[in-house]
């Protein structure tokens, strides 16, 4: 498993993740799940774009950058999550 330089063991947001997901598999109690990663790909994207558009004071280039989407793609996934009209 390699580890990115802007990503270093012990990262309280890798930490967070690893324990939800064992809740999670603990929840399930050996019921197989379904489109996980999809499951997992939506709950964290919401809130990270609320925060980067926040933090970008709603200024979608700025964002895109931070997040090193395309603009365009990043008005597809706020149109998705319903973040903006």
């Amino acid at each position: 498993m390699s580890t990115k330089k802007n990503n270093p063991p012990g990262n309280p947001l890798d930490e967070c993740v690893r324990n939800s997901l064992q809740a999670y598999f603990r929840d399930l109690d050996g019921t197989e799940p379904a489109n996980l990663h999809d499951m997992l790909v939506r709950a964290v994207e919401r809130p990270l774009l609320e925060v980067v558009m926040e933090q970008a004071q709603h200024n979608q280039s700025r964002a895109a950058q931070w997040l090193g989407l395309n603009r365009n793609t990043l008005r597809k996934k706020l149109l998705e999550h319903g973040l903006i009209d």
